[in-house]
This record gives C-alpha cells, sequence and structure tokens, in this order.
C-alpha cells in the first residue's frame, strides 16, 4: 500500500482512527478528517498523518474540504465515509436539513461526488460505514428530514439506510467507473460515538451497561471495513452489497427498493446541490 492515498472521515477517534492506525502501518499515505481542531490534530500528530477540520453540520464547509482534498490528492484509492452520530432533540443545521442526516449521509454524498474524479484515477474503493441500525429504517423521501414523527433512533436508522441506499445506487449509475462503492456494520463500538445523543443511549455508550450490549473495540469494529479495503471488489466481496463480520449481510428489506433509492439519489443532489457527473 506505499503508494496508496486513503482518505478517512470521523478519523480522530473509535472506528476511524482504528482505520487509520492500520491504513498506515501498511504504508498508506493517510487523511483523516475530524471536527474537533485538538482532537483530530492530536490524533494526527500520534499516528504521522495528515488532518483535515470541517464540521459536516455545515455543507459549506464539506465544500471547503472537497476543494482542498482535490487539490492535495489528484488520486485517492481508499476513501472511507465514517463519520456520524446519533443526536436527542431534532435540530436542523444552516442547510435547513435535519442534523442527523446531514452529518450521517448528505456530507458523505456531496464529499464523495467532489471527489470523483480523483477516486476514478485512484480506481478507488468507497467504503460507507452503516449500522444494522438500518433494520428499524422507516424511510420517507418526502419527510426525509423528519419534520414529522422525528425519533432520535428513527432518525439514525433512516440515516444508516440511506447510507446502504448510496452504496446500491451508486453502483447501478457508475459501475463502469473503476470504482467500487461497499458499506459495512462495524458492531457496537465503545468509542465517543452517541456522546451527544438522548440519555439511553448515551447510557448505553458511555456507562457500564455497554457491558450488556455486547461493546466491542474500535479495533475489532473496523476489522471488517479493513477487510474490504484490502480486499479484491468482485472476488473477494461484492459491490454495493452491505457486509457485516467480514460476511455478506442482508439489509432491511427497504433497501431493496430500487426506485426509492434512486429518489433519494435525487433529492440528495438537490439538498447538496450537486455534484457527481451525468451518467452514462
Amino acid at each position: 500500500m506505499n503508494d496508496m492515498v486513503v482518505i478517512v472521515t470521523g478519523g480522530s477517534s473509535g472506528v476511524g482512527k482504528a482505520i487509520a492506525t492500520e491504513m498506515k502501518k501498511q504504508g498508506a499515505t493517510v487523511a483523516i478528517i475530524g471536527c474537533s481542531k485538538e482532537r483530530t490534530k492530536q490524533t494526527a500528530k500520534e499516528l504521522g498523518v495528515d488532518s483535515y477540520i470541517a464540521d459536516f453540520t455545515k455543507l459549506e464547509e464539506v465544500r471547503k474540504l472537497g476543494l482542498e482534498l482535490k487539490e492535495k490528492y489528484p488520486k485517492v484509492n481508499i476513501l472511507f465515509n465514517n463519520a456520524g452520530g446519533i443526536f436527542g432533540d431534532r435540530e436542523e443545521t444552516l442547510d435547513g436539513n435535519e442534523k442527523t442526516i446531514q452529518v450521517n449521509h448528505l456530507a458523505h454524498f456531496l464529499l464523495t461526488g467532489m471527489l470523483f474524479n480523483n477516486l476514478k484515477a485512484g480506481k478507488a474503493i468507497v467504503i460507507n460505514t452503516s449500522s444494522q441500525a438500518n433494520m428499524g429504517a422507516k424511510l420517507d423521501v418526502e419527510n426525509l428530514n423528519l419534520e414529522v414523527g422525528y425519533k432520535p433512533f428513527l432518525a439514525y436508522a433512516n440515516a444508516k439506510l440511506a447510507n446502504i441506499f448510496f452504496t446500491k445506487e451508486f453502483m447501478r449509475r457508475y459501475e463502469n467507473s473503476g470504482i467500487n462503492m461497499v458499506a459495512f456494520h462495524p458492531g457496537n463500538v465503545k468509542s465517543n460515538f452517541a456522546s451527544d445523543a438522548y440519555p439511553f443511549m448515551h447510557a448505553v455508550y458511555h456507562t457500564p451497561l455497554r457491558i450488556f450490549f455486547g461493546m466491542v473495540t474500535p479495533e475489532k469494529g473496523a476489522d471488517t471495513g479493513i477487510w474490504l479495503a484490502k480486499g479484491r471488489p468482485g472476488v473477494d466481496w461484492k459491490p454495493g452489497e452491505y457486509y457485516g463480520k467480514r460476511k455478506l449481510v442482508k439489509p432491511a428489506k427497504q433497501a431493496l427498493d430500487i426506485r426509492l433509492a434512486s429518489k433519494l439519489w435525487d433529492e440528495s443532489e438537490r439538498l447538496t446541490g450537486g455534484s457527481f457527473p451525468v451518467c452514462n
């Protein structure tokens, strides 16, 4: 991997840091992206990698990040769309989107589109961190921002299903681009995740309760993502699919709805201002 460029969003802690650590060990040029300047710079120094700061609740910062990465890395070989979170009360970002869907899905959708040519040049693998929470989704593109019926876990479940929809629809639209996209579930990971969540989820992740929920280390959570990064698309794993524990996993039934996937893509383009090339 000595000539590989690897970008990891949410790379300052947890699964993202574990992924960045391993990729660096493999000899790749690694760049991590985080929202906390202090923590991201500290992790970058510790690992000896590049770092960038961007708040994914602000799409303007994502656009700025995309331009910086495009210039710095003409070829990107692996992109880990890993940053995410579950939150409490419903919040709208400055862009007018519900916070959960923007941080977990729309920001990555925008960033990936901006890096499309760089990813194509690197014959890249794009790996989206989803979650088994997608099984609880009830995604409605007409109510994507959950103005009606907002619940923290539902917002998160919908966003994680959106990651899978993104993966599948990308491969339908750009299967001949040379870029391969895949999604995975890291498991319930002991990390900073859910630090801003509603009380129950915060307790699950940040108190002794986590023992009863089968929490795994960030390194174990990162394992499938690293396996995908090292693997051969179409040989070791199938592009456009969803994996857990290095095995193909069935997502929610809704994930098989091709029309809904296409509608979500079009709405994501509209909400982010459009960043992908017109597909053939």
